[in-house]
């Protein structure tokens, strides 16, 4: 890194150490001029540099936070290192952008906002697990992620109006897309839309926003690995949610998942109680 004998290399090793390493971040980040920083650790520490990040909201700093490990898909390293609350723990500092791309396509799109941003820092939250990168020749370009959510897929015959809509984040949009084909092959017109970041949704125009969630598809049914506090926002009153109200479990990352309902059985089969219970 860069306190190396030679100064070599534009890295500092900031060792376990989140919140000074937010500190530091959010000084090179007041300084100015060329330098764009950003901090990178697991995600679950990220509650140890909190306040670090909370000021660099406070005081609009252009600055990037990485985090990775984002899930109970973790696996392994058990309940102490999966993140649980963290997706809406950070949703709740304003001015912060929290964007959890479902791609590598996403996750240039989200870089580019990290980049480009000068009034506030962006939070990429990204998986350990490797995620497959989505066919654009089959679903929507990745342009959506710069308005926080965009429709990515629609089952044929949905008209712009389907059954259900399925809204997903990260790698659970994977999830979404796989039981939504499986609805629509059961007969069902499926929507999935990817939501990597809601606080640039809901900047968008109440047009925009209408047309990736029309009002009048009550049935919607929201995927992210982490709680459900706060996605009434999006699924209504009437909506429901595939999310953990508990802590997750030391196994491989996969069985995590299926062992907590991550899996195209339980999306299809709480969508269809879902639009049994709107009709």
């Amino acid at each position: 890194g860069v306190f190396s004998k030679t100064h070599a290399g534009r890295n500092i090793a900031f060792g376990i150490r989140e919140h000074g390493m937010g500190s530091i971040v959010n000084g090179i980040g007041v300084y100015g001029g060329m330098v764009k920083p950003y901090g990178s650790t697991f995600l679950i520490f990220s509650d140890y540099m909190r306040p670090s990040v909370r000021l660099s909201a406070l005081m609009e700093l252009p600055v990037v936070w990485v985090w990775t490990h984002d899930s109970v898909a973790v696996g392994e390293d058990g309940p102490t290192h999966q993140p649980i609350e963290h997706h809406m723990a950070l949703r709740a500092i304003p001015n912060l952008w929290y964007v959890r791309p479902a791609d590598a396509n996403e996750t240039v799109q989200a870089w580019r906002l990290a980049l480009e941003r000068e009034d506030g820092p962006v939070a990429l939250a990204l998986t350990r697990q490797k995620v497959p990168t989505l066919d654009r020749a089959e679903v929507s370009s990745a342009d959506g992620v710069a308005r926080g959510a965009y429709t990515l897929w629609e089952a044929e015959g949905a008209n712009g109006v389907p059954d259900v809509i399925l809204i997903a984040t990260g790698s659970e949009v994977w999830l979404a897309l796989d039981a939504a084909r499986k609805l629509e092959a059961d007969g069902t017109h499926a929507r999935v839309v990817s939501m990597p970041c809601w606080e640039l949704f809901e900047e968008q125009s109440p047009d925009y926003r209408e047309e990736v969630l029309p009002p009048e598809v009550r049935a919607r049914l929201s995927i992210e690995a982490g709680i459900a506090q706060g996605w009434k926002q999006w699924v209504g009153d009437l909506g429901d949610s595939v999310a953990l109200d508990r802590f997750g479990a030391s196994a491989p990352g996969n069985e995590v998942l299926e062992r907590l309902g991550y899996n195209v059985e339980n999306v299809v089969n709480r969508a269809a109680a879902l639009l049994q219970r709107v009709s």
